[in-house]
């Protein structure tokens, strides 16, 4: 199969490069600048110069392809709803050029939306978007959802909040971080909420597992871990850099967290029993707390 990956050259997006080649697929990867297209390359990928905002380029990558894995997103917190809007452009450019193919679609998504539509429950693969969601993600997710309809095979993965491994640069470095500079390493109220979590070498082989054989209109769970306490992450952090860990009072998360006070503070159990049993996905890498235990992420 020949796979259109955009967010080809990120930490989620070089594994899963790396996973459809060594499974002897062939992949064109989006690239808007020479160092992008240079790693795809190096990687044995082809390059399909262009943007998220090139959407002419993003037609003509999907329509080239035997199917599709969109995992580019701007990371942009200061204008996270603008960020939306584009991502939901981008599903349905691609959408568009696979309409009536029968190829597959794979968009991604989060798993921290689950607390926002399904509040106070486990989140579960049939916990879907209200149409016409019109959050950042949200829209993106009933999009996709729709275009089962017009014949593509689309699924969604959602993934843990933390996605974690050698190079990671998400939620987990910028908590790392924080307690770096505040010298202590912080959780909200008892720290009992929980963030479901998963390693990138077992995201990468689930999406390569949705692009070969995702159902039509299915929601997958990138959940290696239903739920770890966010004291547990915090301890481990605080053992590391040598520095006290403490609970702090919800008011006072926006001042010490700063944008990822919401986050923090989510309790956001997730199963990923359905996409287990739908697609034989059996996440084999280590989990997060002993990955932090193996002491990369402290590396300065």
């Amino acid at each position: 199969m020949r796979v259109f990956v955009t967010g080809a050259t990120g930490f989620i997006g070089s594994a899963v490069v790396r996973e459809l080649l060594d499974a002897g697929h062939e992949v064109v990867g989006l690239a808007r600048s020479d160092r992008a297209a240079a790693a795809l390359t190096g990687a044995g990928a082809e390059v399909q110069r262009g943007s998220l905002d090139d959407l002419d380029s993003l037609h003509d990558g999907a329509d080239a392809a035997d199917g599709v894995i969109h995992l580019a997103f701007s990371h942009d917190f200061s204008d996270y709803v603008a960020a939306g809007k584009q991502d939901l452009r981008t599903v349905e450019a691609l959408g568009a050029a696979l309409e009536g193919t029968g190829k597959p679609l794979v968009v991604t998504s989060g798993t921290l939306m689950l607390p926002m539509i399904a509040p106070g429950r486990l989140g579960t693969e049939d916990v879907v978007p209200d149409p016409g969601a019109t959050g950042p993600r949200l829209a993106s997710e009933s999009a996709a959802l729709l275009m089962a309809a017009r014949g593509v095979r689309t699924s969604i993965v959602r993934l843990s909040p933390s996605v974690h491994g050698e190079g990671d640069k998400g939620f987990v470095p910028r908590l790392i971080g924080i307690a770096r500079e505040k010298g202590v390493s912080a959780y909200v109220g008892d720290g009992s909420n929980r963030w479901p979590a998963v390693h990138r070498l077992d995201a990468a082989r689930l999406f390569r597992l949705a692009a070969e054989a995702g159902p039509a209109g299915s929601i997958l769970h990138g959940a290696g871990e239903e739920g770890v306490p966010f004291r547990d992450i915090a301890e481990v952090i605080g053992r590391r850099l040598n520095v006290p860990v403490a609970g702090i009072a919800a008011e006072d998360a926006g001042e010490h967290f700063g944008f990822l006070s919401a986050a923090v503070a989510l309790d956001n159990p997730t199963s990923s029993a359905l996409t287990r049993k739908r697609l034989g996905w059996d996440p084999v890498q280590p989990a997060l707390v002993p990955d932090l235990e193996e002491g990369h992420y402290f590396n300065d």
